[in-house]
């Protein structure tokens, strides 16, 4: 099971061969690696608050939080690693997505284009649809290629969780 799901993490959330999009991430040059690196940085900081809240080890909170929304993954690892039950991991996720599905018109007023894109690795699939309409064409590319990078780092934060923590 583990082959088939990275083989479909593979081609998850693909840009296509699109050169409008290309142009797009072109032009924004380094700057476009910023929004994955602010949602995992805003992930984990929201770990630790939730960590302090609930019974639950720091490393199991953790590895939830580096589901990164992609909730069919990351329970899959979370429940092959942790003492967590993968439905919690699941649910969590499964949480984001529901949010920004709900409140992507106001995070995209509160916080601009960018905001819809907290949903991290749900920007380039479910939460999509909600993306284009709140967020214009410029952050919607931006958030395809902020999902397929967290997408990506799902497998990798997880299980480094598990080896370090």
């Amino acid at each position: 099971s583990n082959l088939a799901v990275y083989a479909m993490l593979a081609a998850v959330g693909s840009l296509g061969f699109d050169s409008r999009a290309w142009r797009i991430l072109r032009d924004l040059k380094g700057w476009v690696v910023l929004v994955p690196l602010m949602i995992i940085v805003g992930t984990f900081l929201g770990g630790v608050a939730a960590w302090t809240m609930l019974d639950m080890s720091f490393r199991d909170v953790m590895a939830v939080a580096a589901g990164f929304g992609y909730y069919s993954l990351s329970s899959m690892l979370i429940n092959q690693l942790a003492d967590v039950s993968s439905f919690d991991g699941a649910i969590s996720n499964m949480v984001r997505e529901l949010v920004t599905l709900l409140f992507a018109p106001l995070f995209a007023r509160v916080f601009g284009g960018l905001g819809p894109l907290s949903a991290a690795g749900a920007a380039s699939d479910t939460c999509l649809p909600a993306i284009i309409r709140t967020s214009g064409e410029r952050n919607t590319i931006l958030g395809i290629f902020s999902g397929m990078v967290l997408t990506i780092a799902v497998p990798i934060f997880v299980t480094s969780i598990f080896a370090w923590l």
